[in-house]
């Protein structure tokens, strides 16, 4: 297990240097979990008279995942109505189930393998650990040289330059020597962690020929560049898409709790071997995490790099990873952990919520403008809707022309969320907990939106009726001939508005869009808040 007291220190030396208290920039309902975690700067809080966060330093409540959390004390979101179908034997192994898989029981998992591979004998050292399978790895004093292209991990082919033009995450780049660390390598140990070994489940393929080095990178100066900030290393999923580049973002989350720290003064390096071009259509994403522009990792070609404190992020198609190839147990919803996952990036990116509205639901309606998903009568729907007083609606295209930050406030005020089966109905990440996404038809694809809801902790809704429903075409799948997600849809007006009325039900009814309507327009007097959509209510 990681030495948690090295990492207090070095936060505790962090807090001192920064600006203020305000330099946490964490949700107020985060504090708490923070301060215990970090006991160092909870005991500065103490001593210092200026401290903002008084009230939080007795809390009890934890996020589940540490060596002294209570279990009765874990932030704890989840609910399992329904039963598992066969998944788990009672409701106490659902739940655990649950909270492994999705919750911060996922984090506790990858704490309890983290071992190390790489062991230093001195604080001059390095250090090299990682979890099972390599899938997080952290490493102290790392020594990577990119001056060595030559003949590559046992292949017998010759490479001018270490970063193809057109592999993204070429397997042979490190032989033994280019990366590695002053320390005592357990081999074995390392070599039982490759049953994984593909480019977006694991790191074993670039630590593979990680070498233990016979010289100290940093005191024998081998280096060109030395980095001292933190690194995350990161191997990124697809930037065009906002389902799948959120696995990306929602990994990195989860690192910042394996690593305990959620500073952005860190730098993040996007791990590619090519020098192609990364469109990243959601790049605002990244200010809830580094302060600094991402760093390609052919920007130090040619060089000897040393790096202080790194970071090998979970990656975004771990086996049974969190969030894509995630199983999710039938009958339950509500992970705090991506409930934390809200409020933090709502935080750093500064959403507003405006509601609950005083006598209005809002109906965001996702207008898709492209090929295929399109619905065919989506004027006829949208006039239906506008007939209930009660209902604000919005029409939307999520496209290049509207900036990803006006795209979330946009949905993180949806108090329900329409769009067809696609990667814009990932914007349920930002709903409010009071929530409702519908899917309106879902192509045949039954459960990737339903289990990001689940997980999200927000209700679900799709088209009931097929009857009702009508299908341009058999549709047009390039190589697979008649597909589902390649055509176009018509949809009864009269079962459309049960749907959206059902959905206004559900909203109406929620404790947390009741409490927070009492809250905001209590006396007759309207309170602004940025959250009141939590236990806690922040002015």
């Amino acid at each position: 297990m990681r030495n948690w007291n090295r990492v207090c220190c070095w936060l505790l030396v962090w807090m001192r240097l920064t600006c203020g208290w305000e330099e946490l920039n964490l949700p107020e309902g985060h504090i708490s979990f923070y301060l215990r975690n970090n006991p160092e700067v909870k005991q500065k809080c103490q001593e210092e008279a200026d401290c903002p966060y008084k009230e939080q330093l007795n809390e009890d409540q934890c996020w589940g995942y540490e060596d002294f959390c209570d279990p009765q004390n874990r932030l704890n979101s989840t609910s399992c109505p329904r039963p598992s179908l066969g998944w788990t034997k009672d409701k106490a192994s659902q739940l655990d189930m649950f909270w492994k898989s999705v919750d911060f029981g996922y984090i506790q998992e990858r704490r309890q393998e983290l071992k190390t591979i790489c062991s230093p004998k001195t604080q001059e050292d390095s250090l090299l650990e990682c979890v099972r399978h390599t899938r997080f790895c952290h490493g102290k004093n790392l020594y990577l040289d990119f001056t060595k292209p030559g003949m590559f991990a046992g292949q017998e082919r010759f490479k001018e330059n270490m970063f193809d033009e057109n592999l993204r995450f070429s397997q042979d780049t490190f032989n033994k020597g280019v990366m590695g660390g002053h320390c005592d390598l357990d081999l074995g140990s390392l070599r039982a962690e490759g049953e994984h070994k593909s480019a977006l489940q694991s790191w074993y393929a670039e630590l593979e020929h990680f070498s233990s080095l016979p010289f100290r990178p940093i005191q024998d100066s081998h280096c060109d560049v030395i980095i001292e900030k933190p690194i995350y290393f990161m191997k990124l999923d697809a930037g065009v898409n906002m389902y799948h580049h959120f696995c990306d973002f929602v990994n990195l989350y989860a690192t910042n709790h394996l690593n305990n720290s959620f500073s952005t003064d860190v730098y993040i390096v996007m791990w590619d071997t090519s020098t192609m071009g990364y469109t990243d259509l959601f790049s605002e994403t990244w200010k809830a995490f580094t302060d600094y522009p991402i760093i390609r990792l052919h920007e130090y070609d040619k060089k000897r790099v040393c790096i202080r404190d790194a970071v090998f992020s979970l990656l975004p198609r771990m086996r049974f990873g969190m969030y894509y190839n995630q199983p999710v147990v039938p009958g339950c919803h509500g992970s705090s952990f991506f409930e934390a996952f809200n409020q933090h990036l709502a935080h750093r990116l500064g959403l507003i919520q405006h509601g609950p509205l005083e006598n209005k639901i809002r109906i965001t309606l996702l207008s898709r403008k492209t090929k295929y998903r399109n619905i065919l009568n989506e004027d006829e729907l949208v006039k239906a809707m506008k007939t209930v007083g009660e209902f604000e609606i919005k029409v939307v295209t999520y496209n290049r022309d509207m900036p990803f930050k006006e795209q979330i406030q946009s949905s993180y005020n949806s108090d329900i969320f329409i769009g067809m089966h696609g990667a814009g109905l990932t914007h349920l990440l930002f709903q409010p907990d009071w929530a409702v996404i519908i899917e309106l038809y879902n192509c045949e694809d039954h459960s990737c939106y339903y289990d990001l809801a689940r997980s999200r902790g927000i209700h679900y809704m799709t088209w009931e009726k097929q009857s009702k429903v009508i299908q341009e075409d058999e549709g047009h799948h390039p190589t697979l001939g008649a597909h589902a997600k390649f055509t176009n849809y018509e949809f009864d007006e009269g079962e459309f508005m049960r749907l959206i009325l059902k959905a206004a039900d559900h909203v109406r009814s929620h404790p947390k869009f009741i409490q927070g309507r009492k809250y905001r327009f209590r006396s007759g007097k309207t309170k602004q808040s940025e959250q009141t959509q939590g236990v806690r209510i922040e002015l």
